[in-house]
């Protein structure tokens, strides 16, 4: 049986995190938990330890999603998981669906599947920054490397060992999403999604307000590019 690792990566999620542990230790069983830290400024790592049922790593200073998760496939990669599952920490990612997610990996229909709320009818209803966010990403990805992703900023995500493996080496630093699917792709290695029906967030405040969105599309669209550009694996 494959040995799972669930990543939540956090940051000021104290609000949020403990019934996040607790629904993965009850939908999820079979697999580990590990909580990244990242730089958090109230009690979140506090209340992991208070928690229990997950590990948690706790790094100096904010490093972003990006340094987190990175971390984390670190964590995976150290310690022989075969599968390690990306889950948010403010509750929108619905833990029983990680079982549907791994179970594809462990399959070999994907090496990364990808939990996407628009490749199929969902309850989901983004803003309209998100979904012009969304919508400019996914075809700019797809002109790159096709594939047709349609939720190229989903964080839901299970990845086999060969990703871990690539993405504890080298991962992006912001908003890392899309361009890790650059990264697959340059390495031989197979993304796919499935539908999944995200929650709202269950408290705390996102990172991404409209003001930036637009700083996030010129930022992550560069990188893309220039990842494409740069010659060989990534």
């Amino acid at each position: 049986m494959a040995r799972m690792l669930v990543i939540i990566p956090a940051y000021n999620e104290e609000e949020t995190i403990a019934q996040v542990i607790e629904t993965i230790r009850c939908d999820a069983p079979g697999c580990d938990v590990l909580v990244v830290d990242d730089g958090s400024s109230d009690g979140t790592p506090d209340v992991v330890m208070k928690t229990g049922g997950a590990d948690l790593v706790r790094l100096p200073f904010n490093l972003g999603i990006g340094g987190a998760m990175q971390t984390g496939y670190k964590y995976a990669l150290r310690h022989g998981y075969d599968i390690a599952v990306q889950c948010d920490a403010d509750g929108q990612h619905p833990p029983a669906r990680i079982p549907d997610l791994a179970r594809y990996v462990e399959e070999g229909v994907a090496d990364l599947l990808i939990g996407s709320r628009y490749v199929a009818d969902t309850a989901y209803a983004p803003s309209l920054t998100r979904r012009i966010g969304k919508s400019l990403m996914s075809r700019l990805v797809d002109a790159l490397i096709g594939g047709g992703i349609t939720d190229t900023t989903s964080g839901f995500r299970a990845a086999n060992r060969k990703v871990v493996a690539l993405f504890a080496r080298d991962y992006p630093d912001d908003y890392p999403e899309a361009e890790a699917l650059i990264m697959l792709h340059k390495n031989g290695l197979k993304a796919a999604e499935m539908p999944v029906d995200m929650l709202p967030r269950q408290g705390g405040h996102t990172s991404i307000r409209p003001i930036h969105a637009a700083y996030y599309m010129v930022k992550v669209g560069l990188a893309i590019l220039v990842h494409m550009l740069r010659k060989g694996a990534a």
